[in-house]
């Protein structure tokens, strides 16, 4: 049965974010943890650090300062919508988020989701409002197993094209 779930994360930017990464809705794990990825097993953290070539973050802390230090903002697509545990095939009755606060306070020169369903909610919510495509990446989600953690790195390397000065 799903559940209505309202977004409470505040988004993760400054002035100095460049790169904006969107996943759909905050887990069961992360909503708990109070930040995103927060699910023991969700491989954006490593991948992301991989890719950047950072130590992996371990605490909300640590999460926060790299990705505010490497110039990438965080947050969702979705403010709200009916879904079951972290499923994102199940969602329904999505309201987007709006991102105007981030884009009037950084210079953000690339959006990428994380995952297909992130991709086509962007696509049909957001972009209608902001003009800007996505770049989707693979899902770091543990269910997504069809992508190696080599082959994740590899696509979240995409985003350094676009911290560099």
């Amino acid at each position: 049965m799903p559940a209505h779930i309202v977004h409470t994360i505040p988004p993760v930017y400054d002035a100095r974010s460049r790169v904006l990464i969107l996943g759909t809705m905050p887990s069961p794990k992360s909503r708990e943890q109070g930040f995103y990825y927060g699910h023991p097993q969700n491989r954006f953290w490593r991948a992301l650090a991989a890719a950047l070539d950072e130590p992996a973050p371990q605490t909300v802390p640590e999460k926060r300062a790299l990705a505010l230090r490497r110039g990438i903002a965080l947050w969702d697509v979705l403010a709200s919508c009916d879904i079951e545990g972290a499923s994102d095939a199940s969602i329904q009755n999505p309201v987007a988020n709006d991102l105007t606060p981030i884009l009037a306070a950084a210079d953000i020169r690339a959006v990428f989701t994380t995952g297909r369903r992130a991709a086509g909610l962007y696509q049909t919510h957001i972009r209608p409002r902001t003009g800007l495509s996505a770049l989707a990446l693979p899902s770091p989600s543990p269910a997504n197993c069809a992508c190696s953690f080599e082959r994740l790195v590899e696509a979240y390397r995409a985003v350094l094209d676009y911290l560099e000065d």
